[in-house]
């Protein structure tokens, strides 16, 4: 049997490995530490010519929302409200004449099944000249409406349909009443 003696103070340490380890470590972190730095120093620079660019569109768009105050405080004088509300009053009028009659209902009959009856309808615009129909119609069961409102939903000039009333037939009407509102996209 070998028995190891060691007579030294201070027995000896294999450190070496650890040591190496540690400075190529301690290297890697100065490489990263270096590319951080000159990433923040870029940044800074890009930041100094975003906020210069931001400062000078804000200047631009200042000076535009002043001409822009000068022209509405010129409409909105006494003399110019006249002609302003009349221009509005004519423009209402054309939009509304831009409203094509006969193409809503070549529209309306590539989804119209046979067995349901429009009794009226009303186009409307609202402010962002959107058309919507406002439509009652009429059927002997409420399955051919429903049919109806489907076909309407599924079609690419038609959108959104909201059911409004419904009236159960009468002595003197013998049909299912849906008042119906869809979005028409018809190009005015």
């Amino acid at each position: 049997m070998r028995i190891s003696l060691n007579l030294a103070t201070q027995p000896s340490r294999r450190d070496r490995p650890i040591l190496i380890a540690s400075a190529a470590v301690a290297v890697l972190m100065v490489v990263c530490l270096v590319m951080l730095i000159g990433l923040s120093i870029s940044d800074r620079r890009t930041m100094q010519d975003s906020r210069a660019a931001i400062a000078r569109v804000q200047k631009q768009l200042a000076k535009i929302n002043a001409a822009q105050a000068q022209v509405d405080a010129q409409m909105r004088l006494p003399e110019n409200a006249t002609v302003l509300d009349r221009s509005v009053l004519f423009n209402t009028l054309i939009r509304r004449k831009a409203i094509s009659w006969t193409k809503i209902f070549s529209d309306l009959e590539t989804v119209l099944p046979h067995n349901v009856r429009v009794v009226a309808i009303r186009p409307q615009l609202n402010g962002k000249n959107l058309l919507s129909l406002d439509m009652v119609v009429a059927a002997d069961k409420p399955e051919q409406v429903i049919d109806f409102v489907a076909k309407l939903e599924g079609s690419d000039m038609f959108g959104d349909v909201t059911q409004t009333a419904q009236t159960p037939p009468t002595q003197n009407n013998p049909y299912y009443q849906f008042r119906l509102t869809v979005t028409y996209d018809q190009k005015l």
